[in-house]
Order: structure tokens, then C-alpha cells, then sequence
């Protein structure tokens, strides 16, 4: 999962590309980079690290042009600590090119061997990304032939991208003096939009993995890119857009809407905050099966994506809305942490129950997911340390049972606290007195119907069917194996069991 920008303009892009990503800052803290470019050639700083530590002045003032892209990392595959591997990616021919990706490709290993040995291109990391850009980079050779560059032979690169690569992909890519290109795989399965603004020297066009990135940066949101296609804008700001596979069908992640994205962008459509309201509607009569709305005295989201959930519950049940956790933003992320030990401490320090909002009652939490149980067996046992009578647990989503394949790092499914377990079962390993998941169909109904473009939902995690096709057993495994390494020396849990909070 990753955050990806890319601005062409009559003005100098670097400021905006900054505050593009902080605005994408959730989808990504491990790593952050932008490329700009200047005549025909490339400026590039990237490193580990947040943005806000990426880039200091010195930074910044030698990231000159008019043209730039730029990413911010949460790596799934490949090795978070090498630097080498964080984005955009350059190669220098044809003509030059950079790239950022958000995504991740399920045949990158046989890519990788296909390009050493045919196309006699060396890939120098793990990265998946890095083979993203060498197919492209042949594919767009093969059309150009050493001849001067159209947009029609962006479009003919694009086709043939689509045809070798399969998994999920938005990109966004720079040709040394021709202009900016984007484009998004055939499902849609990671989001990318495009957008416009004006400055005193004229027009900007912006793409971006999240509306929000456009709007917080006073551009205009004009669309989301299509499954499956291609837009070129030439260096004077002109769009050139093309459907560039052969057969496509829009089926966005849901897991972008249930937790990933800010709740206030807009995705194919669909707004992320209504959608998670839309799923607190449909829990509520999940809860009301399970435990009566008499029996529970408060309801108390766990921060932060769970609160329109827990919030539109509460409304529906009559049953009184509370904050009773404060979350200290100045903690460090808990996946990261070395060890279950210091893991389990970690969640103390960055949330405190409020005691007066527990005491001597029966308390419903919800959440937006659970993903392993180790946070939310800590958290109901704070609830109950607090005083609550008895602790409910809700969860907006339904289990998470299957890995993500397609950019979301997802545990093995032996880590997974919903794999082969019953309900009843998860609820004795979290310690609740009561649990309740959404169900897999009414979460695709909640968000589904508001749009009618949505064919469908990448919902693999939850249904454990992989749109792509080509996912089997063995391909898991393969691909458990190629996990992200974050540490020098091993001895950092690198499992990523827990995910960013996107309001962080």
C-alpha cells in the first residue's frame, strides 16, 4: 500500500508534490520520494522516513521543474530497510523514465526472470515496482523504435504493460522530456484519480491515489482513471487518455473503503465517509441478533476509522455515543515494534481509556476490522481494567480471513486470528464477552450500492476469491516467502500484522 502523486505545470512542482503527500501521508510512512524534472533531466531525493523528515530546505530547493511525481511507502514485498528500495524508480532508456507504483504484481518473480533472460534487463532489488518499470520501459521501446514519441505509442506501451503484468497497479511515471503518464489495471483495484487547477502561470494537471491529495491542494477533482486506462499529459498540460486493456471491470479493494483511505476522499464515486456510515447501518442489525440494545449501556469506537461506524450504530440503536479512548499521536506505530512483549506495551502507551466512560458498565467497542486479535484482546482487557461490567465487540468489517495479495500486507493465514476459527472460537481468543462481524454480502451491499459502476469488490481478504484469477495455494506461499524484511538483522517482528491508521 503506498500514496503516489504526479503534477504537470507551468510552475515549480516541488511544493506542491510535498504537500500532495503529506495529505497521502496515511497511505505510507515507511519511505517517501519525489522526482522532478527540468528540461530533460531527472532531480530525485527519496529515503526512509516520513515526509515531514524526507524532505528538509535543502532538499526542496534541488527539486527544480515544472513536472514531478512522488510516493510515500508502505512496502509489502521486498526489503523496507534498504533505501535502494524506496520510490520512484529510474531507468534511463528509452528517453529516461521514473516511475511510482501503488500495488503489487502477483507475477513479479517470473517477470523478473522473463526480463533477464528476453529482454536482457537487470532488475537491482526485490521491489516489484523496479519490474514494473523495466516492462514498461521494453514495452515502450519496442512501440518508439528510436523514433519520436506520440501519444499513441504511450498508449501501445500501456497495452502491452497490460497484457504481461498481472496483479494490482495504479502508476505514475515520467518520459525525460515528453510529459507524465498514469495508468491503472484492468480491475481498478487500486484507486488513482485526476484532477485540475490554475496558478498565475496557468493550468496544473495532478493525478493522485486519493481525491483528497487534489482537493487539500485546492485542485479540482475531475475523475477517477478507468480500469485498464492510459493518460498522457505532454508537458504543455495537454490530456491524452486511452482505454488501453482488453477486457475490464471496475472492482475497487474494499478494504480502501473499510479502513485504508481518509474518510473524507471520494473513490470511483464513492464517498469513504458514507460508505463507512452505510457499514454501521448494517451492523446494527448484526448486533441486535446477537446481543439486545438493552443490554448495552454506551458504545465507544476504538480510534480512529471505526467512528463513523460506531457513531451511525449508535444513532440506529439509541444507545449513547462515547470517546472513551485518547490515542497519544506521538507514539510510535505498533507493528513495528520488536516482539509481542514490547507490541502489547506499545498499545498501552499509545491509547488510554477514559475510566468514567467504563465504570459499572456493559460497553459495546467496535472497530473497523480485526485483523489478528492481539490489539483488540489488549483493548477489551483495558475496558474491562477500566471497569466496564461487560465488553461487546463489533466489527465493521466481517473476518479477516484470506492474505491480501494485491498491496495490502495481509499475515500469512496460520496469523490470521479468524483462519479456521469460529466465531465463538476468535471470541474466547479476544476475551469478549460478546463478538459480532459484519457479514461478507452486506458489507459489499453497504458500499456497493453507492454507485452503480461498481461491478464488484476486490474483497479477497474477506471472501478469500482473487479477482485476478491466477492466485492459487502455491502462489501464497510463494509470495509468503518474498514478504517485506524491515530489519538489518532480523530481530524486528517484520509480520506487519497491524496496518497504518490512516488518521495518523
Amino acid at each position: 500500500m503506498c500514496g503516489i502523486v504526479g503534477v504537470v505545470s507551468k510552475a515549480p512542482v516541488n511544493q506542491l508534490i510535498y504537500d500532495g503527500l503529506l495529505l497521502l501521508q496515511h497511505r505510507g510512512q515507511d519511505a517517501a520520494g519525489i522526482v522532478t524534472q527540468q528540461g530533460h533531466k531527472f532531480y530525485m531525493h527519496k529515503a526512509k522516513g516520513m515526509v515531514k523528515d524526507v524532505f528538509r530546505t535543502r532538499n526542496m530547493r534541488a527539486l527544480p521543474g515544472n513536472v514531478g511525481l512522488g510516493q510515500v511507502r508502505y512496502p509489502t514485498a521486498g526489503n523496507a530497510y534498504s533505501e535502494d528500495e524506496a520510490q520512484p524508480f529510474y531507468v534511463n532508456a528509452p528517453f529516461g523514465l521514473v516511475l511510482s507504483h501503488n500495488g503489487n504484481l502477483t507475477n513479479a518473480a517470473e517477470l523478473k526472470t522473463e526480463l533477464f533472460n528476453t529482454d536482457h534487463r537487470h532488475i537491482n532489488t526485490e521491489s516489484d515496482s523496479e519490474v514494473l518499470l523495466n516492462v514498461l520501459a521494453h514495452e515502450l521501446e519496442k512501440t518508439t523504435r528510436g523514433l519520436s514519441l506520440t501519444p499513441a505509442d504511450v498508449f501501445a506501451a500501456v497495452r502491452g504493460v497490460h497484457k504481461r503484468i498481472k496483479g494490482s497497479y495504479a502508476v505514475v511515471a515520467l518520459i525525460a522530456g515528453h510529459g507524465m503518464l498514469a495508468f491503472r489495471d484492468p480491475f481498478g483495484i487500486r484507486p488513482l484519480c485526476i484532477g485540475h487547477g490554475e496558478n498565475e502561470a496557468g493550468l496544473t494537471v495532478m493525478v493522485a491515489s486519493e481525491s483528497v491529495a487534489l482537493e487539500g491542494t485546492l485542485h479540482q477533482l475531475d475523475r477517477d482513471i478507468e480500469p485498464g486506462e492510459a493518460v498522457f499529459v505532454d508537458l504543455n498540460g495537454v490530456v491524452h487518455a486511452q482505454q488501453c486493456a482488453e477486457k475490464t471491470e471496475l472492482k475497487p479493494c474494499i478494504f480502501e473503503f473499510v479502513y485504508l483511505a481518509r474518510p473524507d476522499s471520494v473513490l470511483d464515486g464513492i464517498s469513504v465517509y458514507q460508505a463507512r456510515l452505510n457499514l454501521g447501518e448494517t451492523l446494527a442489525k448484526r448486533v441486535i441478533s446477537t446481543v439486545p440494545p438493552n443490554e448495552i449501556d454506551v458504545i465507544i469506537p476504538i480510534p480512529e476509522s471505526s467512528r463513523p461506524s460506531a457513531s451511525q450504530l449508535a444513532h440506529l440503536l439509541g444507545i449513547p455515543y462515547r470517546e472513551g479512548f485518547v490515542k497519544n499521536r506521538y507514539v510510535g506505530r505498533t507493528f513495528i515494534m520488536p516482539g509481542q512483549g514490547v507490541r502489547k506495551k506499545s498499545v498501552r502507551q499509545k491509547l488510554n481509556a477514559i475510566a468514567s466512560e467504563f465504570k459499572g458498565r456493559n460497553v459495546l467497542l467496535v472497530d473497523d476490522s480485526i485483523v489478528r486479535g492481539t490489539t483488540s484482546r489488549e483493548i477489551v482487557q483495558m475496558a474491562r481494567d477500566a471497569g466496564a461490567k461487560k465488553v461487546y465487540l463489533a466489527s465493521a468489517a466481517p473476518p479477516v480471513r484470506f492474505p491480501n495479495v494485491y498491496g495490502i500486507d495481509m499475515p500469512t493465514p496460520n496469523e490470521l486470528v479468524a483462519h479456521d476459527r469460529t466465531v465463538e472460537e476468535i471470541r474466547q481468543v479476544i476475551g469478549c464477552d460478546a463478538l459480532i462481524y459484519q457479514d461478507v454480502e452486506g458489507m459489499k451491499r453497504a458500499i456497493g450500492s453507492l454507485s452503480k459502476k461498481i461491478n464488484g469488490f476486490d474483497a479477497s481478504c474477506f471472501d478469500g476469491v482473487y479477482i485476478t484469477g491466477d492466485i492459487t495455494v502455491e502462489t501464497i506461499a510463494k509470495m509468503n516467502a518474498q514478504r517485506v524484511d524491515s530489519s538489518e538483522d532480523g530481530d524486528v517482528d517484520v509480520s506487519r500484522l497491524a496496518l497504518p491508521n490512516p488518521q495518523e
